[in-house]
């Protein structure tokens, strides 16, 4: 049996909750039928509606059962080749790449912060 191939037009077509297509590893599954089933909501697969949703999709960590029901929702083979990114979500990518990163030198930067000003403050009062 011969796979439909997907243009970017198609994929993009469905991104409703009455039709919503994902775009995973190269393969383009209509997820419409699960959307009331997913564990992390309808709101989550709505957001990566009629796009590539790789990335999304094994950042989360689905297990070998969420998976294993890719196959009965495959509609076909995505055109474009295994990636798709707009240059919208490149730019969001590395947004939230850089807040994360922003992040992660606060958790260090403010605790070290706390930590000199208490033991300033103690060595000027005396009580050390």
């Amino acid at each position: 049996m011969a796979t439909k191939t997907i243009t970017i037009d198609d994929l993009r077509a469905h991104k409703t909750k009455e039709s919503l297509y994902l775009l995973i590893h190269g393969k383009v599954y209509d997820v419409s039928k699960f959307i009331d089933e997913h564990p992390g909501g309808d709101e989550v697969l709505l957001a990566e509606g009629g796009q590539d949703a790789t990335e999304a999709f094994e950042d989360v960590g689905h297990s070998d059962e969420a998976r294993a029901l890719l196959p009965g929702m495959l509609v076909g083979e995505f055109e474009g080749g295994a990636k798709l990114k707009s240059g919208a979500a490149e730019a969001q990518s590395k947004r939230v790449s850089n807040a994360v990163e922003q992040g992660s030198n606060m958790m260090y930067f403010l605790p070290l912060g706390l930590l000199g000003a208490y033991f300033a403050w103690r060595y000027y009062t005396g009580s050390a």
